[in-house]
């Protein structure tokens, strides 16, 4: 299994995790603006190479998990981040409410089905740790799962936990790597932009007065994020706290720690036989002939 590459946003895989220790915000000397997006175009070139590798070795798959609260830039950054990457090699799915096929299936079921194939990024916008977030703020939401068996308050989140861990463990021991991003927003930056979604008419359709409600849960939030990432973080499925008040750095953040790890991989186009190497001569020929 692969090693999680060094980063100062590396959430620590001895449930030390607190929110508080990670800034929202980019470090002083850190590249904003103009610089940022420069050297956002850098890594998304050199990535366009990786994926490239990736498809053609077809040994790896990458799984990448996006959680963030309302109007963190989840959807930016992916669109930024995967903007020179050949699509056939990509695919992103949202997870919102689940249906009620998803229902009668376990948690795990719904984002299982849709993980991506060996050679190929699989991106998922928000995933099955909505069941540890999400719903552990509205409690209420298990009722409607039908579990079967009486719910445990006290020992749910942590079974969930202990689910999602063997999951990805199984999953990377297979060849998927996964990187999970929590996109980290302060409150004072997520009001400025709900105010831009209401101001500005382009940005209307963006704001849901739902958005607010969820806001008035804050706290709530931020302590199911920090026993999430917390319980999960492991050096096979790492947590990277992105400081997203600063869109152009959250970008770039993400990009480089994915051209790392895809560069840790060792990845290379296959090798060609003495005997494949012949036939490709002899169709030379062939071609040059006629």
């Amino acid at each position: 299994m692969f090693e999680a590459v060094p980063s100062p946003y590396l959430v620590p895989f001895d449930s030390t995790f607190r929110v508080g220790d990670f800034p929202t915000r980019p470090p002083e000397t850190g590249p904003t603006g103009k610089s940022a997006k420069k050297r956002l175009k850098d890594r998304i070139e050199e990535l366009d190479d990786l994926q490239r590798m990736l498809a053609a070795q077809d040994r790896y798959s990458v799984l990448l998990v996006f959680q963030a609260m309302d109007a963190a830039g989840k959807d930016g950054t992916i669109r930024a981040v995967m903007s020179g990457i050949n699509p056939a090699g990509v695919q992103v799915f949202s997870f919102k409410r689940p249906s009620a096929l998803e229902l009668d299936h376990d948690f795990l079921w719904r984002s299982a089905v849709r993980l991506p194939e060996r050679g190929r990024i699989g991106i998922f916008n928000r995933s099955y740790y909505e069941e540890v977030l999400v719903v552990r703020v509205h409690p209420g939401i298990l009722e409607g799962q039908r579990l079967p068996y009486p719910i445990d308050p006290d020992r749910i989140w942590s079974e969930r936990f202990e689910s999602i861990r063997d999951h990805e463990k199984h999953l990377a021991r297979n060849g998927t790597v996964i990187l999970k991003f929590w996109l980290n927003v302060s409150l004072d930056e997520q009001k400025r932009r709900f105010l831009d979604r209401i101001d500005e008419p382009e940005k209307n359709w963006k704001f849901s007065a739902g958005d607010v409600d969820e806001r008035e849960h804050w706290d709530a939030y931020m302590h199911a994020y920090e026993e999430a990432l917390g319980a999960t973080s492991r050096s096979w499925a790492p947590w990277y706290a992105i400081p997203a008040d600063d869109k152009p750095f959250m970008r770039l953040a993400v990009s480089e720690i994915l051209c790392s790890t895809l560069g840790s991989l060792g990845l290379a186009y296959p090798s060609v036989s003495d005997e494949d190497r012949k036939a490709l001569l002899e169709a030379r020929k062939r071609l040059e002939s006629r």
